[in-house]
């Protein structure tokens, strides 16, 4: 199997937001959460959505898809067995650290999770989100909740917690959508062979799915008055998936045409987000003479219910309608290359056990460890956060060193 082309060479720019190692004594495993049964799932999507004045009629409408899956989100379930899966990886190198597991939207919650590691001794924690890329709802908002967190609990000044770094294009997450992508070229290669098609990659397109995002929150993603650089599309956001994407289809089809798509936009229809919508992408371009696709869902690390509604129930439904044929990818999920990833990412921070060199497989990687001042910007209002030059909440109450470097 081909393998993406993995860079250690040092990125001047995201240099200067690395932090030094330390001596972390547990690991906190932090993601969005789920509903686990029918009636959680009207208290879940007011967690989501909290500050934003929707009814419950209106959450209501929304939840179709949790309610086709008997309420149930695969999310914790993945996360419970990703954290076996860490916990097993470290016991296997001889690291001992303890992994601990808080949600942003439903139970396990994040500001009690910390409150039971402060009780339990912890003083120093390092959080490992699965939200990969750079954006406000996959990085910033995870910062604000720890920041929230520990200042309401009266911990900031107590426990310290810092962020792994957004890890998209980790060769470890980059290599199970590489084996992924290029399997299922094969396997629609082979249908559209079987059905008659003389040159079936001329009718293939692959399509990389990422969760759509306001159009603000998307030239916010990375941007701040420290960051030199410009993006595609102005947005580290759309940057990093592209970069990403690239670099898989240079590796495994760099004949093959591919497109970045966007899904599950929800909000306010005035309101701009990212696009094309993968369904409407379908539309256009199936009168091209497109035939076969491969849905790649880049922008998750497992198979929740974006994954499971929006890319398996519709964007699938859409294709059988179009006469497309179509399969799409799995998530890394608790794939080897992806766990050691993660193991890797941890040891990378840690004072024992320390690996110093960060691979990465675009030139934009790798990513800061502590990012720049109010980049992904809360458009809603500034609350405490975490991981950020200058800042002191969740450091003991000395600024983030790498403030001086960005000076």
């Amino acid at each position: 199997m081909s393998t993406p082309v993995v860079s250690t060479a040092v990125n001047e720019v995201t240099e200067r937001g690395r932090q030094e190692p330390k001596n972390y004594d547990a690991v906190l495993l932090a993601s969005f959460g789920g509903p686990e049964g029918q009636d959680d799932v009207i208290p879940f999507l007011r967690n989501v959505t909290r500050g934003r004045g929707i009814p419950d009629e209106r959450l209501e409408e929304v939840s179709h898809h949790y309610r086709a899956f008997g309420g149930i989100s695969p999310i914790n379930q993945q996360n419970r067995e990703l954290k076996a899966a860490i916990e097993a990886e470290l016991a296997k190198r001889g690291i001992d650290l303890p992994v601990l597991w808080g949600n942003r939207n439903w139970d396990p919650y994040i500001a009690p999770v910390l409150q039971d590691a402060y009780d339990a001794g912890h003083r120093r924690i390092l959080m490992l989100t699965t939200s990969i890329y750079s954006c406000y709802s996959s990085c910033r908002q995870y910062r604000e909740d720890i920041g929230v967190a520990l200042t309401e609990t009266g911990l900031d000044g107590k426990l310290a917690v810092d962020k792994i770094r957004q890890y998209f294009d980790h060769p470890g997450v980059v290599q199970p959508f590489l084996e992924g992508t290029a399997a299922g070229l094969e396997e629609i290669r082979g249908k559209l062979a079987a059905a008659g098609e003389a040159d079936p990659d001329s009718k293939i397109r692959v399509l990389f799915a990422t969760h759509s995002i306001p159009t603000r929150d998307a030239h916010a993603a990375g941007n701040s008055p420290e960051e030199p650089r410009e993006f595609a599309e102005g947005s580290a956001y759309a940057a990093q998936h592209l970069a990403n994407a690239k670099a898989i289809m240079d590796t495994v089809a760099p004949n093959i045409a591919w497109d970045l798509v966007y899904q599950s936009r929800s909000g306010a229809p005035h309101i701009p987000w990212l696009e094309p919508d993968i369904n409407d992408h379908l539309e256009e371009i199936a009168p091209t003479g497109v035939r076969g696709v491969v849905i790649v869902p880049l922008g998750f690390v497992s198979d929740h219910m974006e994954v499971a509604w929006d890319l398996d129930t519709e964007a699938l439904e859409t294709c059988q309608n179009l006469n497309i044929e179509a399969t799409r990818v799995p998530t890394p999920g608790t794939h080897a290359a992806f766990v050691s990833g993660l193991v890797d990412l941890i040891s990378e921070r840690t004072l024992d056990n320390t690996i110093t060199e960060r691979p990465h497989v675009t030139d934009l990687g790798p990513w800061y460890d502590v990012c720049r001042p109010n980049c992904c910007e809360n458009f809603r209002g500034a609350k405490p956060v975490i991981s950020e030059a200058g800042v002191t909440t969740g450091t003991g109450h000395d600024p983030y060193a790498a403030a001086e470097a960005a000076k």
